[in-house]
């Protein structure tokens, strides 16, 4: 970051349920500017879990939010916009791993994807916020599909950060400042 008082880039971790969604929808209506929200997620239309968690975040966002669904973060933000929420990192990751097949694949199959995403990030000029999970404090997942997950995610989250301004943690609600 070349100029430490303006904050462009910031990452916000949390586990499931933990309240980072509502606090960096937060952070982008603080900053006063329009806000472009991309929704990474691919719905499938029998899961009614996912539907109704997928209807809470949209009734919760403001009207006149600029709403992008199931596109590909590094593409988008090839197109600058005064505010860009991403929410978020770990749906797009299951996206990106179903659309290549490879849950039974090794580790490191989609990693051309997250360098793209990275890579996107770090050059992305304008007020951008991420949203993604923090999966690495919980038990081993008993399955290779869950491992593998954790593992790819874990990796990610850490390059992101090191590409952001600020890292928030955010734990019951209250989000922590991390970087």
């Amino acid at each position: 970051m070349s100029d430490s008082s303006v904050i462009l880039r910031t990452l916000v971790l949390g586990g499931a349920r933990s309240g980072k969604s509502g606090y960096a929808e937060q952070l982008a209506s603080d900053a006063g500017r329009p806000v472009r929200y991309l929704a990474t997620s691919v719905p499938d239309p029998a899961d009614t879990d996912f539907a109704e968690r997928i209807a809470v975040h949209r009734a919760r966002r403001p009207a006149d939010w600029t709403v992008v669904e199931s596109a590909d973060p590094a593409t988008v933000l090839a197109d600058a916009a005064p505010v860009t929420l991403i929410d978020d990192i770990g749906t797009w990751l299951t996206a990106r791993i179903d659309a290549r097949d490879a849950w039974e694949l090794p580790r490191g199959t989609v990693a051309p994807e997250l360098d793209a995403l990275v890579r996107a990030v770090a050059d992305y000029r304008e007020r951008l916020i991420i949203v993604s999970p923090e999966v690495g404090m919980g038990v081993i997942p008993s399955h290779r599909s869950g491992r593998l997950f954790r593992d790819e995610i874990g990796g990610l989250n850490q390059q992101l950060a090191r590409v952001c301004d600020e890292v928030f943690l955010v734990v019951a609600g209250i989000p922590m400042h991390v970087k």
